[in-house]
């Protein structure tokens, strides 16, 4: 499905982007296309089910009750993406707030992680098309 690889490829392309904005120190930026890497594949998992949200709220929401809930992948993956929008939030607009070096860290590791896991069940459902 041509919509997956797309959302595929731009989530791949902001986690690159935030690996660039954390080796110039830039924690905020990192923080906030972390998440976006990660809504974006969750959007993609959603796809194979005929699933989207109608808002950032409404696509966590659907990717933990039909992905980490039921164990399509694994139930922490639900909680990353959820703190993740969290860490977004304080990067794109708090007021006097910022993301620690340490939490952008854990946020790229994390990425990292969703993407994978996310990318070998899209691998997993092309298969059986």
């Amino acid at each position: 499905m041509k919509e997956i690889e797309v959302l595929s490829a731009k989530a791949k392309t902001f986690l690159g982007t935030a690996e660039q904005a954390l080796s110039s120190g830039d924690c905020d930026s990192c923080a906030s296309r972390c998440y976006y890497a990660m809504f974006l594949m969750a959007e993609a998992a959603l796809l194979t089910k005929k699933l989207s949200g109608s808002s950032h709220r409404g696509v966590i929401s659907l990717f933990g009750e039909h992905f980490a809930k039921t164990g399509i992948i694994e139930s922490h993956m639900g909680r990353t993406l959820n703190y993740a929008y969290g860490k977004r939030i304080v990067g794109d607009y708090g007021m006097g707030l910022s993301v620690t070096q340490d939490d952008a860290k854990d946020l790229l590791e994390a990425a990292r992680d969703f993407l994978g896991k996310v990318k070998d069940y899209l691998d997993r459902w092309a298969e059986q098309k």
